[in-house]
């Protein structure tokens, strides 16, 4: 026998005899409800943030970490600015770039679009564009050429392929001796790209930095678009690198880095995350107060036994302290067991989703309607702890109600009949 004698009590009440079979396998029901709610707990929330991490690898490809502009008014192309910023330890890219509002209007569809002029060769120091063109080149985008690469919503909403000639209609009207008319360029496209981000596909267009100065009339560059070391730097580095560009005398510039273009989208990531994470604690929370039941059961089963070890000399908190081991025993069974599946589901769930599709001949997320086409996972250890916090602290709660009627047993009374 083991000491202390509670834990050893408690131990031998959760072991199935002839006479309990019944209350041992309600037991493990109650065990198996905390294993599966843990495990689901887990699996989905790696899930989640598989497709953050997704999304997040995502933008990045295609958002710069930093940008520098000047509200209302552009830039020198080359210069101290530029050459301040390159100097940076942090920065790995520097390209400048112009961006405008307009419409593309092609065989009667028109779409809002949001036009940047770059330079190829300098956007791949910043941007995945170039690599992320399907059909095309992105290479193509040459100065005086007018030819433009559209996102891959964006050209199958206006139905253009590479070598269709699409009208861009900007914002500025032009007056005329027949009156206001809108100012209308004509490009061609010469690539297709495909970020596997709607906001990007359906409403991002590329042209040369030079046509974009012609058509926007601007005299220089917008601004400059940043590729740090380590994108997740760059909040930090905001305040430094405005503290750096001011000591030469550039103090009006704005400064955004992509956590502030993206803040909805992460916000939103983490409000589902942080509700999912709520409403799978419940299931977790109606699997261990199971035990509430399992507890009463054995409580009722063992009245005599309970009223014997009284006489003995157990106290009531020594009684107590016997029933809220068993309840700690079944709890901390179900949730190792749940963590260990949970973990292996996690890290394997990519595989299993794999093999489900292969042996049903389907897919769950079609490449042809969903962006992420597979279901990617990413565990992370500070959601393990704090689902195994959890759920171990409402394994500890549940029992406290039985365990509390049982040190309450009168010996005299129930014995009466025995």
């Amino acid at each position: 026998m083991f000491r202390p004698v509670e834990a050893f009590i408690g131990w031998r009440y959760t072991r199935a005899r002839r006479r309990t079979r019944f209350v041992s396998l309600i037991s493990a029901i109650s065990i198996g409800g905390v294993a599966l709610g843990i495990a689901a707990l887990l699996t989905i929330l790696s899930i989640m943030n598989g497709f953050e991490r997704e999304m997040r690898s995502r933008l990045l490809g295609l958002a710069a970490h930093l940008v520098v502009e000047r509200p209302q008014q552009a830039l020198a192309e080359r210069g101290p600015l530029p050459d301040a910023i390159a100097a940076m330890p942090e920065v790995t890219g520097l390209a400048p770039f112009v961006a405008g509002e307009a419409l593309l209007t092609f065989r009667g569809d028109v779409q809002g679009v949001r036009v940047n002029g770059v330079r190829p060769d300098a956007e791949r120091a910043v941007s995945a564009a170039p690599s992320l063109t399907r059909e095309g080149d992105f290479a193509a985008l040459e100065a005086g050429r007018f030819n433009i690469v559209l996102g891959r919503g964006l050209a199958d909403t206006l139905r253009a392929k590479v070598g269709d000639h699409i009208t861009l209609v900007l914002p500025e009207p032009m007056r005329t001796a027949a009156g206001i008319l809108p100012r209308l360029k004509r490009f061609t496209v010469c690539g297709i790209f495909e970020a596997g981000v709607q906001d990007y596909d359906m409403s991002t267009a590329f042209i040369h930095l030079d046509d974009a100065a012609r058509v926007f009339r601007v005299n220089g560059v917008t601004g400059f678009r940043v590729r740090l070391d380590d994108p997740f730097n760059a909040p930090a580095l905001a305040a430094p690198l405005a503290a750096r560009l001011a000591g030469i005398g550039s103090t009006d510039l704005r400064i955004s880095d992509w956590t502030d273009t993206n803040s909805n989208l992460f916000r939103a990531l983490k409000t589902e995350k942080i509700v999912m994470f709520v409403i799978l604690l419940l299931s977790v929370a109606v699997a261990a107060f199971n035990l509430v039941s399992t507890l009463v059961m054995v409580v009722a089963e063992k009245h005599s036994e309970i009223a014997v070890l009284k006489t003995l000399g157990l106290t009531p908190q020594r009684i107590l302290r016997v029933f809220l081991a068993q309840g700690v025993l079944i709890g901390v069974a179900g949730v190792v067991l749940g963590a260990v599946l949970g973990v292996l589901l996690a890290l394997n769930i990519e595989h299993i989703v794999v093999a489900i599709e292969q042996t049903f001949r389907f897919r769950i997320l079609s490449p042809d309607v969903y962006y992420i086409s597979t279901i990617p996972s990413e565990l992370k250890l500070s959601d393990l702890w704090i689902a195994l916090l959890a759920a171990s602290m409402l394994c500890l709660v549940a029992p406290l109600y039985p365990a509390w009627q049982a040190s309450r047993t009168e010996p005299a009374e129930a014995l009466r009949y025995e």
